[in-house]
């Protein structure tokens, strides 16, 4: 039988991390597989100096295990509406401040 216990506030933050950082994982992961410089935190200045492929490759697989880290301590599961609803909020959260920060960089 499933443990039906509420969820308390913590959880829900960690959930709404763990879309923003899994959705994080995609422009360093493509760019670094794809050899391209992009930023990083790791740049010069952080954050919008370009890093190495490989630079993003390790930050993109830094947030992989944060997120994965944050979804089970979210304890999220995908028959849980509000869960996913909270994933997606942190999906569309970073996504936009993606293309907003990487729309107005000048180094790509």
């Amino acid at each position: 039988m499933e443990n039906k216990t509420p969820l308390k506030w913590y959880h829900y933050l960690a959930t709404l991390g763990a879309g923003f950082f899994l959705t994080n994982v995609l422009p360093h992961m493509v760019n670094g597989v794809s050899g391209r410089e992009f930023p990083s935190p790791f740049g010069e200045p952080s954050g919008v100096g370009l890093s190495s492929p490989l630079t993003n490759v390790i930050w993109a697989l830094i947030n992989l295990i944060i997120g994965y880290v944050l979804l089970r301590v979210g304890k999220v599961k995908f028959n849980n509406t509000t869960s996913m609803i909270i994933v997606f909020v942190g999906i569309i959260i970073c996504a936009l401040m993606c293309a907003s920060n990487f729309g107005e960089n000048p180094n790509l």
